[in-house]
């Protein structure tokens, strides 16, 4: 875990080794699936070690929370050096508002290439982007984790709160959008709001992935819920199949 080096512990044997705390991380790291690799290095980044430490930082804060994300920690997780982290971030505050940027680009990226768009089917494209708010897979999961341990900081910290919560609420105005043209269509019910329905569908997708996190609701549950809430909306689409 810590890269020291040990003598092969043997085949048929138990791993070695060097102390509790690296058997400990083991045996944290092999339960909290690993954030996978990005595809490519972030702009600006033609090594990608500013992106291999701030996924170092998200396994952290998914396992153990983002006070245990000293820097030397990170180092450690990263597998570079403590002057590594300070080159690249300059300081912990530096570091974990940089990361939270960099987790924000990477779930669009991916779900930007998960999604399949296809605008003659609102309710599955809106279906499709709550999706991304419920933790599926290991990826959606540990980046859940990691916006939960970003939480409580942000609302005592007001540069991760501006990273945290954008004033010009992205997801909601994205929902808003997909509700909007559908309405223009006439493919939903008449009368809605569609700023009021995105709001209630991001904070319910969000809390209701949250309560999968906790074990409280199983997806199928989510699911439902999701798809009563949408069939409302589309109420008025008889083209709307789901």
């Amino acid at each position: 875990m810590c890269r020291t080096a040990l003598p092969p512990a043997g085949r048929g044997r138990p791993a070695l080794y060097c102390s509790r705390s690296c058997q400990a991380k083991a045996y944290r790291r092999r339960k909290q699936p690993p954030v996978p690799a990005p595809e490519r290095p972030a702009a600006g980044d033609p090594s990608g070690k500013r992106l291999r430490i701030a996924e170092a930082l998200w396994r952290i804060a998914a396992e153990r929370g983002l006070h245990a994300a000293s820097l030397r920690e990170v180092a450690a997780e990263a597998g570079v050096s403590l002057r590594s982290v300070q080159y690249h971030f300059g300081s912990k505050h530096r570091l974990l508002v940089d990361a939270l940027r960099l987790l924000h680009a990477e779930n669009e990226r991916i779900a930007r290439s998960r999604i399949p768009f296809d605008a003659t089917e609102p309710r599955g494209l809106l279906r499709a982007v709550l999706e991304e708010f419920l933790p599926v897979d290991a990826q959606r999961a540990t980046a859940l984790r990691v916006f939960a341990a970003y939480y409580a900081r942000s609302l005592t910290d007001p540069d991760l709160a501006k990273v945290f919560l954008p004033a010009e609420q992205p997801l909601e105005r994205l929902v808003a959008d997909l509700i909007t043209t559908a309405q223009a269509d006439g493919r939903t019910a008449p009368g809605l709001d569609p700023w009021r329905e995105a709001d209630l569908l991001v904070a319910g997708a969000v809390g209701l992935g949250s309560d999968v996190l906790h074990d409280r609701r199983t997806l199928d549950e989510v699911r439902r819920t999701l798809d009563y809430h949408l069939d409302k909306i589309f109420a008025g689409d008889r083209r709307t199949r789901r």
